[in-house]
């Protein structure tokens, strides 16, 4: 994925309307009427946040990844959080690397376990651990870990991170194809290899010598292929989520040079690249377009834009939009959009913000992450008007 390095250095801004190609075709401008968000403060002097999400244990924190290494969590009421788990001494940071993904076990309640994403330090690889919290301390994690699952990766970028517990109790992973251009080793339509796929595990049943295993109706259970394998042909997938009602699950992929896409993801699916970029043919390889399912959402690179945030869909209680409107953001463009209905919106244009990431709370509520370094709740209404001189 492409926003850390661009934080890094100087980036277009470009504050005016954006036109967005939507899943009916066309490109539709914001619809007249729609109700304005804006973004309410949580906290802030975070160091390169880049995810938020809560534990669903009934205590309503919230835990914020850095990407150096550190998670720290953030009690209701409070506006500076805590440290409750460093493990930046393992993880490499900088770039598209880091600690990148976080998921709490639906029994976390119960059981304490937690599992997290990072790139290693010593050689680069993705890294699928398990932690636990602390027998003394709700508030602090142990830093023993339990390797669940590790995959070398070729290059620097394209990491993807994103970890999630499916509405089936599945642990989910994204991961991107490898990196370089274009998918070189077409790793991402390999069903042998780990990247470029969104893979599916169940950590609650083990088999001798194993941490996981895999779900028996995952697509490559049986045949050649990766059991871990749920579906296939991503660029880079960096954040995902499953709709709380319907449990679908929308994965934002990010493109290369011409799209930025959303797919609504299911079993088995192919969704194209290197073959395809959206719905662009990229000429790697023939342009059939037989068997690959293409995205409910994409948009090219105007107006500065460049890498797709996928975000979530709204089930929460204080009507910030309606119910099981999606909501997502470019990463350049400070652009967060809103499709309902098959419309797309510009929900929220915030030219200085860097969004990397969305996240839930406990009831639903949206919360926007912002890579310079503060967490913000997405609320109704348009920001107040700024105080006189």
């Amino acid at each position: 994925m492409r926003f850390v390095p661009r934080a890094l250095g100087p980036r277009l801004r470009r504050p005016v309307a954006i036109l967005l190609l939507a899943a009916a075709g066309g490109w539709p401008g914001p619809a007249a009427g729609d109700s304005p968000l804006s973004l309410q403060p949580v906290t802030t002097g975070l160091t390169r946040p880049v995810y938020v999400t809560s534990a669903r244990d009934g205590t309503g924190r919230l835990f914020i990844v850095e990407a150096a290494g550190v998670i720290r969590v953030l009690q209701p009421g409070a506006t500076v959080p805590t440290v409750f788990l460093d493990i930046s001494s393992r993880v490499g940071s900088g770039g598209e690397r880091g600690l990148l993904g976080l998921a709490f076990h639906p029994s976390f309640a119960v059981n304490g376990r937690f599992f997290v994403n990072y790139t290693r330090k010593s050689d680069g690889a993705t890294v699928i651990a398990e932690h636990r919290v602390s027998g003394g301390n709700p508030n602090v994690a142990s830093t023993e870990r339990k390797r669940i699952l590790q995959v070398a990766q070729p290059f620097e970028n394209h990491n993807g991170g994103m970890l999630a517990f499916g509405p089936d109790d599945f642990l989910y992973i994204g991961m991107g194809d490898g990196g370089s251009a274009y998918d070189p080793d077409d790793r991402a339509q390999n069903p042998d290899d780990l990247l470029g796929k969104i893979l599916r595990i169940d950590v609650d049943r083990r088999t001798p010598g194993q941490r996981y295993v895999a779900p028996p109706d995952n697509p490559f259970v049986g045949i050649p292929g990766r059991d871990e394998v749920f579906a296939l042909g991503f660029r880079n997938p960096y954040r995902f989520s499953f709709d709380r009602v319907t449990g679908a699950l929308y994965v934002g992929d990010v493109g290369h040079k011409k799209r930025e896409e959303v797919a609504i993801v299911a079993l088995g699916q192919n969704h194209g690249w290197r073959v395809w970029e959206g719905t662009r043919c990229t000429m790697q390889d023939p342009c059939d377009a037989t068997g690959f399912t293409f995205p409910v959402i994409e948009y090219g690179h105007r107006n500065g834009r460049c890498s797709v945030i996928g975000g979530y869909a709204y089930r929460g209680p204080l009507g910030t939009l309606a119910p099981g409107a999606y909501v997502y953001a470019d990463y350049c463009s400070g652009e967060l959009f809103v499709l309902e209905a098959g419309v797309t919106r510009v929900g929220l244009l915030a030219p200085d913000l860097s969004p990397a990431s969305f996240g839930e709370d406990e009831a639903g509520e949206i919360y926007v992450v912002d890579l310079a370094g503060a967490v913000y709740r997405l609320v109704a209404g348009a920001s107040p008007p700024p105080p006189p001189p």
